[in-house]
């Protein structure tokens, strides 16, 4: 009998990014992240994911470390695996576009720093958003791979996923990744998924999922034996519930089989150890919330990610109204069909997210609409699958004529100007690439950490008359 050909299962760890994020808020530190680093480096992993996403955002707002710093202490650490970065195309790490200059400086600094694989996507999935970045990873010599924001609805065919993958292939993408955020991704349509886009592309294909709705596991064993190259997951302790199926639990089932990882279980049962205090004293805190731990089969009817999920709760927590946390989930599908069915992806999942939390609490829909509504109904943010409900958009924008044309054609370069608002903080090239991105949270921290290092208190400093307070 000849031997069956061995294609063993590329494993990307999301324990230092995602899975994080998608449990406790991104609020994992570098000092909590450290003293692992040895242990995964060994494992034999594909690339770590440890960085962008919420990360940065969360890294200087919450947790006042400079996310650039932590990076360099993770590269330090890994001698032998790839680190990947979740990058969010046009709006980089950030909310809204951002000019090219100020998009290939990230990239140029990202790949300087110590990222080996940046995972670009974009939350229409216009590709008009992600050229730039994607021509600039080629240009650092980074891997680009370029994600595909998986979701459901009319316009969502197998012909319209083939099309645009081609399209990505030819831009000059790495590689690919199905980034199914929200876990609706079902087991049989993976099949018949990553059987398509193999038969349309040459590259690798990665499939990212959640284990919201509760088939990821089954999903990841369809989409391998379909022939997938690269499966993502997160170590047990922050594994299932919003994040991703457990590192440990793919790699036994796929042991003794041509898609065996030859992973050391024994190893990874040390990780685990690690993490698991972690995860025992997020549940005690509140900071992991039990709910997110659980299988919420609606999502495959609401259609919303785990990272979107906490951030609902914590929105409702704060106005007490944790009654309405059912009302809004309903209200979601409505407010994305509206806006032209986007992929709920970050930043469009907090844009439909926000105004459905608005709709429920103001008892009229659209009394209240937010910036970031109205500029996805002028175009702002690119094009949608499908056209705006055109009543809806009267209603937000007036007779506001809205943009066709990429949304960064129409920014001026901002390189320049960002560095002289915030000449006085540069202690680093990259500390204006933060202040890009977050242009207050970037200045607190950069006031905190000149108290830090000069041990004076800048928020209490009497600086008219010259008094600083140690």
């Amino acid at each position: 009998m000849a031997e069956i050909e061995k294609k063993p299962v590329k494993i990307v760890e999301t324990i230092l990014r995602d899975a994080h994020q998608s449990l406790i808020a991104t609020r994992m530190s570098t000092e909590q992240m450290l003293p692992i680093v040895d242990k995964l480096d060994k494992v034999g992993y594909h690339a770590v994911e440890c960085w962008g996403g919420a990360t940065f955002d969360a890294s200087l707002r919450f947790l006042k470390e400079d996310p650039w710093e932590r990076l360099r202490k993770l590269r330090d650490g890994f001698k032998n695996t790839k680190l990947q970065m979740l990058f969010r195309g046009q709006n980089i790490l950030g909310y809204r576009p951002y000019a090219d200059d100020v998009v290939e400086y990230f990239v140029q600094k990202s790949a300087a720093n110590g990222i080996d694989i940046i995972r670009i996507f974009d939350c229409m999935n216009d590709l008009r958003n992600l050229q730039t970045a994607v021509s600039a990873a080629n240009k650092e010599k980074a891997h680009a791979q370029v994600a595909l924001s998986y979701t459901l609805g009319d316009a969502y065919t197998l012909e319209y996923w083939t099309s645009i993958a081609k399209r990505i292939e030819e831009m000059g993408a790495d590689s690919i990744c199905i980034k199914d955020m929200a876990g609706l991704l079902l087991p049989y349509k993976a099949t018949e998924l990553v059987t398509a886009l193999k038969e349309t592309v040459k590259i690798p294909i990665d499939l990212h999922t959640h284990y919201t709705s509760g088939v990821a596991s089954m999903t990841y064993l369809k989409a391998v034996e379909a022939g997938v190259d690269i499966i993502d997951t997160a170590m047990s302790p922050f594994a299932l519930g919003t994040s991703q199926p457990a590192t440990e639990v793919m790699v036994e089932t796929f042991k003794g089989t041509p898609y065996d990882t030859g992973f050391d279980q024994q190893l990874l049962a040390e990780i685990a150890d690690y993490f698991r205090p972690m995860r025992d004293e997020a549940l005690d805190s509140g900071l992991l919330n039990p709910k997110n731990l659980g299988v919420n089969i609606k999502t495959l009817l609401y259609q919303v990610p785990g990272g979107m999920l906490s951030n609902l709760t914590s929105q409702l927590k704060e106005q007490h109204a944790e009654d309405k946390f059912y009302d809004v989930l309903e209200e979601v599908p409505r407010v994305r069909k509206d806006l032209g069915e986007p992929p709920l992806v970050t930043p469009s999942s907090q844009i439909v997210g926000t105004q459905a939390v608005f709709n429920v609490l103001m008892g009229e829909r659209y009394k209240m609409v937010t910036k970031e509504t109205k500029d996805v109904l002028s175009g702002k943010y690119g094009a949608t699958a499908k056209p705006f409900n055109a009543e809806v958009q009267k209603k937000c924008i007036g007779d506001v004529e809205p943009i066709t044309c990429r949304p960064a054609d129409l920014l001026e370069n901002e390189l320049d100007k960002l560095e002289s608002e915030m000449a006085q903080y540069k202690e680093q090239d990259e500390d204006v690439l933060s202040y890009a991105l977050f242009p207050q949270v970037a200045t607190d921290f950069f006031k905190y950490r000149q108290a830090q290092q000069t041990k004076v208190d800048e928020t209490a400093a009497d600086k008219k008359n010259g008094a600083y307070p140690v």
